[in-house]
């Protein structure tokens, strides 16, 4: 039985894995195909290459999911637990891609973890919840923000003598490194959740005895975020592309950098798992914030931050759900 319980809890974290990938592939590559650097679906193929490089450059995030977030739930209910928090994460990420809502997938894991193990009366480490999720999800878009805002001054102070044709097309060129090193610190963020629900299944069943990350486990991980970026997030794509604030090619390429380097520095530094979509828009909106207040379509932003609310409770609410339906099953 527990054999089933292991297969089909895989086959959900590959699911999530995979919604992971279309319902954030905007992130990487709304930019670059909003300023006309790379067309849509060279973007996409761009994305999801260095989705799958940036999947096999590190676990600490993965282990921080795995031991991190709640106790390791007893084999009497735990795969109910490991399974209805997939269901809970699945359910916000599917719904908030067809309502073209840029929320996070990492933070709809996580609440769907918290909202299980509440169900289930399993242990909640409250203070690694706070210091590995709460904080860093506060204060990575503040970051994000200050950074996009800084990098854009800096560009703009040092192309402001420059042909205004001549410098678009050497940031349009810029886009492809930025847009790359955007995509691979999605990788390296965004599989590893799906990782680390995987192992905490292995360990729930007793086939491993410690959290370390099986290669077979980054592959398939990576692999499954790596074909869902490669299908693609047209709805989000528009929301974070044109909607929030009209894009230039000095815009996307300030906003991608400094997206990027949040990601590595609380990928390698802090293993804590933050949000691309969160950073993303973060960074846009500091882009944006160098122009005139009116710009930025802050009640689109508005609405985007709704969402960020909504997406730890309601994926945790899912997830108590699905538990008392698993269990009783």
């Amino acid at each position: 039985m527990d054999w089933v319980a292991l297969i089909l809890v895989i086959v959900l974290a590959v699911g999530f894995d995979y919604t992971n990938g279309f319902h954030d592939a905007a992130n990487a590559v709304a930019s670059a195909v909003s300023t006309k650097a790379l067309s849509l679906r060279g973007a996409l193929t761009l994305a999801a290459v260095m989705n799958l490089i940036g999947a096999l450059a590190g676990t600490g995030v993965a282990v921080t999911v795995a031991k991190g977030i709640i106790d390791t739930p007893h084999s009497g209910h735990g795969m109910a637990v490991v399974g209805a928090a997939l269901v809970g994460a699945i359910t916000w990420n599917v719904t908030t891609w067809y309502f073209g809502l840029p929320s996070s997938s990492s933070h709809a894991l996580i609440g769907g973890m918290v909202g299980a193990a509440l169900a289930s009366a399993t242990t909640v480490h409250w203070l690694g919840v706070l210091e590995k999720v709460v904080i860093p999800m506060v204060l990575s878009p503040l970051v994000g923000l200050t950074l996009g805002y800084l990098v854009m001054i800096g560009l703009m102070w040092l192309f402001h003598r420059s042909n205004p044709n001549w410098a678009n097309r050497v940031l349009r060129r810029a886009q492809l490194v930025s847009a790359s090193s955007l995509a691979l610190g999605h990788g390296l963020q965004d599989a590893q959740k799906s990782m680390g629900i995987i192992v905490l299944a292995l360990v729930v069943t007793g086939h491993q005895q410690d959290f370390h990350v099986p290669l077979w486990v980054i592959l398939l991980c990576a692999t499954a975020l790596a074909a869902g970026t490669w299908s693609g997030g047209l709805r989000i794509m528009r929301t974070l592309g044109r909607r929030i604030f009209h894009l230039t090619p000095a815009h996307g390429f300030a906003a991608e950098v400094s997206a990027s380097s949040v990601l590595y520095l609380t990928a390698f530094v802090f293993a804590a798992p933050v949000s691309t979509t969160h950073v993303v828009t973060s960074a846009i909106m500091g882009v944006g914030a160098t122009q005139r207040r009116k710009a930025v379509r802050w009640s689109i932003a508005g609405d985007i931050a709704i969402g960020w609310v909504l997406t730890f409770p309601g994926s945790a609410s899912v997830a108590a759900l699905a538990y008392t339906v698993l269990n009783l099953l």
